[in-house]
């Protein structure tokens, strides 16, 4: 046996209780984790509170992402051993635990620390995989809602090291954030669109923030076959792509992303580390508003 964070319910932050669960068993191409630090996400926030509904197993546990040692390996895996230092992305969740099982994993250079190889997974695959469904090039301009978040923060460097202009939208806290990292900064709201227009011209919007700034971004792009959002519902509406994580969705970014971590050339969203029996606390303080870092539940 070990232990968990488990979902008991949807509802406030107080579902969510450490309890023993089974230890999990690696498959085929697989690998356990001892877990050192795991990410709280927003889509574990929405699947909490109910928001976001879909099977889920007895005893959910949340957490797409996870950074720790390898502590059993399964069958047909290949240049990954026992104390291997990894971090993972987590398809089926399971990263507010103990003990999680990985199908995708990247080995964790020395540099690099717990919380920040926990924060990275889930945030650069996105930023990578939505770059790459939109196709944006070298010379193309790109719109980016929520510029700010984590997401936001690592495809605005994805994109500026491609040659790619990006104009960002986010609050007025984070203006010198988006200069610091090569983007132009507008507002969110009713001035938006004239906003991005005295900038020029736009050819792909790219929404990481699902604020309901979707027709706005259909009108910037002249339509919505550019226009990709990782979480605003309301897509269909608008003829717009919503963008979930799959396995091909941006295979190797993980990799490409912990070397630039590694190396000095990924900033990524400022981190705050909480003890991993105190996620309800974590979401508390997500939900509240006041916290603007990311959460990363760590173990002992």
């Amino acid at each position: 046996m070990s232990n968990a964070v488990v979902m008991t319910g949807y509802g406030p932050p107080d579902v969510l209780k450490w309890t023993q669960v089974p230890l999990p068993q690696p498959g085929d191409g697989q690998v356990r984790i001892k877990v050192r630090a795991a990410g709280v996400g927003p889509t574990d926030l929405d699947i909490r509170a109910g928001r976001l509904r879909f099977p889920l197993p007895p005893a959910p546990v949340l957490g797409y992402e996870v950074a720790g040692v390898v502590d059993a390996v399964g069958p047909g895996v290949a240049g990954t051993r026992i104390g291997d230092e990894v971090a993972a992305l987590l398809f089926d969740r399971g990263g507010y635990a103990e003990y999680a099982v990985a199908s995708i994993w990247t080995h964790k250079p020395e540099p690099v620390s717990w919380v920040d190889a926990a924060a990275l997974p889930s945030s650069v695959e996105a930023a990578a995989g939505v770059l790459r469904q939109l196709q944006v090039k070298n010379g193309e301009t790109l719109l980016l809602l929520g510029g700010g978040g984590s997401v936001g923060v690592i495809a605005t460097q994805l994109a500026v090291a491609q040659g790619v202009k990006v104009i960002s939208a986010v609050g007025a806290r984070d203006d010198d954030l988006a200069l610091e990292l090569g983007a132009s900064p507008v507002r969110y709201g009713s001035g938006l669109v004239d906003a991005v227009r005295s900038l020029g011209f736009v050819d792909a919007v790219f929404d990481a923030a699902g604020r309901g700034a979707l027709a706005d971004a259909v009108e910037l792009a002249g339509g919505p076959q550019r226009v990709i959002t990782l979480s605003d519902h309301e897509a269909p509406e608008f003829g717009v792509a919503l963008s979930v994580p799959t396995a091909d969705r941006a295979p190797g970014a993980l990799d490409q992303g912990m070397a630039m971590l590694a190396e000095g050339r990924l900033r990524m969203k400022s981190r705050r580390a909480v003890p991993l029996q105190e996620a309800a606390e974590a979401h508390r303080l997500l939900e509240s508003g006041d916290v603007r870092d990311r959460i990363i539940l760590t173990v002992d």
